[in-house]
């Protein structure tokens, strides 16, 4: 096995080397006489998965790690391992349960801290469905001495109906979904301090009712709570700090404007062992998401200088570590950067240059100790399944901890290319893989499967192991076919210009951009251009039905999983963000729908739907039907009686036989 991967390894080296214009790498297949896969392996094995070596750190000598089927401690003084007692249970734990919030003692006594007045109101969960990096709903100050909390009020907002099909006649759960458009939530902060018993709630007066409370951060002597307001219509910010004390508000730090949209997702980063410093990330003030050094006075200075997306992970005072794209859009790795004369203030420190610790090729995902002294490296690439690395803080190695073997070796897995193709408009590469059928022969034709997804805060081509390719693509190139996946303007990863170029027509760049990679193919011998199919799931079930209504030259087959029909009937922090108000943007909104294009319908298609989708709701595609129905328009539907927004466990086998059967029937 260890001699096959070496083999594999240097054949993706030498096909890297001498690749052809487009392409910048290649896995070649494996031998072509391997197993096959099954459904059921395709979507419910773990063993094809390479390994992996679950870590974090329990403090800053020791990590916690599940190694060799049991969890383990791994002591980095020491260099050794050890059995693992389990965490203490922590002292004091926040539970919101009938929309109240309770703080839990560890003796497992409960104090009630804020008691839910109606079926309409909750306390301490996330709010804004859990858009701008909202996923919690209590945020304990540093000393454990207060909580805050969210107040959300849905009183305003218009309930949905699912039908529970289980019960003996039907029933019907009602869920809060505020859509484009219409009336949203209400949300407040409070703050419950533990010891005098009483709550005080922030004193925000920006931008009205239905104004989002983002990425809240407590002040490091807990004194401050920092909220970044945004407007409704995404297009203003301020930050604001308020006494925790008294909830009002005692200045506002610095203010984000956008006539398209700022979308907030960070948390204030403060220096260690300062407590007016702290780093903030925005992709508003450089066009990408880098970091600024701020203080509580309003000054500010971009800290992170290159013109590619950045990830915060940690600092130690001296040095900011964070995550990058600037070696490549497709490629993740890990820089620290010093900086000097953090006594002087914002204005005077001084910035060292950036150092790059990782320097092999492929994705690298970071766990950074506490006290920054050392890290946990992951990383794969396209022929590397998987190496775990412990290093120390200036990138030199400590010791391996994992090096995964290709769990795929004995299976007939196909060629895979990484590679890029022009945007159509001319200024960006955009990334994609292609996977070849089985016993592929250059002077054959085949039929091709377009899996797209295409939305914002996607990414589906990375440098990983097999390009992040979904075992589902292999099964089907198995079966024959060719299988193109492409990330376009709108994913991200790439800056705020190509993240933004959907605005206001959702569905129009993402479509120009997958067709000049689908023109890309067709130059392609052997690609029979009579053949072509498109398949995607959510944003990529929109992006389905709109490539096959909007160029049915190209697609003939398709099979679209819990599309967006209709932005309007979208949620309103998602929709409002990308498309606008409807009322502002009407022309955006009557050109995106797809309710408009089911007359255009050629080709063959099929919709599935999760029937008690909580995200995707199910008026988008039974809209759609009635559409195709008035038009004298055949589709194919569906449904899933019992499931959400991703159909899972047994269903998943049953959609996935049910797609690759449609794709076998009529492409």
């Amino acid at each position: 096995m260890k001699r096959a991967s070496l083999i594999l390894s240097i054949l993706c080296l030498g096909l890297t080397l001498s690749a052809q214009s487009g392409i910048i790498s290649t896995r070649p297949a494996n031998p072509q006489d391997g197993k096959i896969l099954t459904m059921e392996e395709t979507i419910l094995s773990r063993e094809l998965s390479p390994a992996n070596l679950w870590a974090s750190w329990e403090n800053p000598e020791e990590v916690l790690m599940h190694k060799d089927g049991k969890w383990q401690t791994f002591d980095i003084n020491s260099e050794t391992y050890g059995d693992y007692a389990g965490k203490m249970r922590p002292a004091l734990q926040a539970v919101t349960r009938d929309r109240s919030l309770y703080i839990v003692y560890a003796d497992g006594t409960e104090k009630l801290i804020a008691e839910s007045e109606n079926a309409d109101i909750t306390y301490g969960e996330f709010t804004s469905r859990n858009e701008f990096g909202i996923t919690d709903g209590v945020f304990w100050s540093p000393d454990s001495t207060r909580i805050a909390f969210y107040r959300k009020d849905e009183s305003k907002v218009t309930s949905f109906p699912l039908l529970d099909i289980t019960t003996r006649t039907g029933s019907l759960k009602e869920i809060k979904y505020p859509m484009a458009g219409m009336d949203s939530e209400n949300v407040q902060l409070g703050i419950y301090d533990l010891e005098s018993g009483e709550t005080v709630y922030a004193d925000v007066d920006d931008f009205g009712y239905d104004r989002y409370l983002t990425n809240i951060t407590w002040s490091p002597d807990a004194s401050k709570i920092y909220i970044q307001v945004l407007d409704r219509s995404q297009k203003h910010l301020k930050l604001n700090a308020y006494c925790s004390e008294t909830g009002d508000c005692t200045g506002t730090l610095l203010t984000e404007d956008n006539d398209r949209y700022v979308e907030p997702v960070d948390p204030l980063y403060f220096i260690k062992g300062s407590a007016d410093l702290f780093l903030y990330r925005t992709a508003n003030r450089d066009g990408y998401r880098n970091l600024y050094l701020c203080d509580d006075q309003g000054n500010i200075r971009r800290l992170t200088a290159v013109d590619a997306d950045v990830k915060y992970l940690g600092n130690d005072g001296r040095y900011v570590y964070y995550t990058s794209a600037e070696v490549s859009p497709v490629e993740n790795h890990l820089f620290r950067i010093e900086i000097k004369n953090l006594k002087k203030g914002v204005v005077k420190a001084r910035f060292g240059k950036p150092e790059r610790l990782t320097s092999e090729e492929g994705w690298h995902e970071i766990s950074l100790s506490p006290d920054c002294s050392h890290y946990i490296d992951s990383y794969s690439s396209l022929c590397t399944p998987r190496i775990v690395n412990l290093c120390q803080a200036d990138g030199k190695l400590v010791r391996n901890l994992l090096t995964a073997e290709d769990p795929t070796l004995d299976y007939a897995y196909t060629e895979i290319s990484l590679g890029t193709v022009r945007s159509a408009d001319g200024l960006y590469d955009n990334y994609y893989r292609l996977i070849k059928p089985k016993d592929f022969d250059p002077a054959k034709k085949y039929p091709v499967i377009v899996y797209v997804y295409g939305g914002p805060h996607s990414q589906m081509v990375q440098n990983t192991f097999m390009a992040q390719l979904r075992r589902w693509e292999m099964y089907m190139a198995q079966k024959g076919y060719l299988v193109y996946v492409q990330d376009n303007r709108g994913t991200e990863n790439r800056g705020i210009a190509f993240e933004q170029a959907i605005h206001g027509q959702c569905g129009q760049a993402e479509m120009a951009d997958q067709i000049e990679g689908v023109k890309m193919l067709m130059e392609l011998p052997y690609v029979d251009k009579d053949r072509i199919g498109v398949h995607g799931w959510s944003y990529g079930g929109f992006m389905t039905i709109s490539l096959i209504t909007n160029y049915p030259e190209i697609f003939k087959v398709g099979v679209a999983g819990g599309p967006v029909i209709d932005w309007k009937w979208y949620e309103v922090m998602y929709g409002e963000r990308y498309m606008d108000h409807p009322e502002q943007n009407p022309e955006g909104y009557a050109k995106t729908s797809l309710i408009n294009k089911a007359k255009d319908l050629k080709g063959k298609l099929l919709i599935c739907q999760g029937a008690i989708d909580p995200v995707v709701v199910w008026e988008h595609s039974l809209s759609f039907i009635r559409e195709c129905i008035k038009n004298n328009v055949q589709v194919d539907y569906f449904p899933y009686p019992c499931a959400e927004h991703n159909v899972m466990g047994k269903d998943r086998v049953h959609l996935h036989d049910k797609i690759s059967m449609y794709f076998e029937d009529y492409l």
